[in-house]
């Protein structure tokens, strides 16, 4: 059995972590699988949305490296554990946030670590009651990596963002959603279903008008006001040459529901 399952059904693609005896702690080849799907997801026009989930009881229980290249401390040298994060964890995030489908994290249970930034990373957040969310790098004496630092006070703020990494508590679905880390918390068993609802709904959307709107959101947080608003013209411009904008406008105007193909 594959460690990831994938499939495409209706216009979405399904990446499912499936090493449950391990609570989804992520390999080196998951890794990689997983950032190559992403990467297909946004070249392949089949592809309008994509969900990231999990099978078990845990989401994702942070990096396994057992099975990639490592190195005792004593033969590491400067910039080793450097080069490493850059292009595993850090690659592994930005996959996510650079993929231009809108990617949907379907959290079903503990995402610690990387598997907590995983989910961050995705567009929207959707959680089973039993999930939790753990900065487990404290505990581990180390800062956290993956984008962390990064995501966490772009969602939640400083103040709460070193509360969650300086103690590194487990934090539940619920508190999770209150502080805005989560879209929707939803019973167990309702959270596959809610899931391909929400990604079908965006997959029969304008599709590279959601990439385009990804874009504007996710780099407005590292820019003034008139970089963005000089984005924001620029992507507008290019998102009137699409024919889904083409239909959006005709069927306002003949004043039916539009029809929307991703192009």
């Amino acid at each position: 059995m594959s460690d990831v399952l994938h499939v495409v059904e209706n216009g979405v693609s399904w990446i499912t972590l499936n090493r449950p005896e391990a609570m989804n702690a992520v390999t080196w080849d998951q890794r990689e699988r997983i950032i190559a799907l992403l990467a297909e997801a946004s070249a392949d026009p089949a592809v309008r949305a994509v969900v990231v989930t999990a099978t078990g009881r845990g989401f994702c229980a942070g990096a396994d490296l057992r099975g990639g290249p490592s190195a005792s401390a004593g033969d590491r040298v400067a910039g080793d554990v450097a080069r490493m994060i850059r292009q595993g964890a850090q690659r592994f995030v930005g996959a996510v946030l650079d993929c231009e489908k809108p990617v949907i994290a379907a959290v079903n249970g503990t995402a610690a670590g990387i598997g907590a930034h995983l989910a961050f990373a995705c567009d929207l957040v959707l959680a089973a009651e039993s999930a939790k969310f753990v900065e487990v790098f404290v505990r581990r004496g180390i800062v956290p990596d993956g984008g962390g630092a990064y995501l966490l006070p772009r969602l939640v703020g400083p103040q709460r963002a070193k509360e969650l990494m300086f103690f590194g508590d487990a934090l539940p679905a619920a508190e999770a959603r209150a502080m805005g880390l989560v879209n929707r918390v939803v019973p167990a068993e309702d959270l596959e279903k809610t899931a391909r609802e929400w990604a079908e709904r965006l997959a029969q959307g304008p599709t590279r008008a959601l990439a385009l709107t990804k874009q504007l959101v996710n780099a407005s947080l590292d820019a003034d006001r008139t970089t963005a608003f000089a984005a924001e013209a620029t992507a507008q411009e290019l998102c009137m040459t699409t024919r889904d904008a083409q239909e959006g406008v005709t069927a306002f105007v003949e004043r039916r529901t539009p029809s929307y193909e991703g192009r």
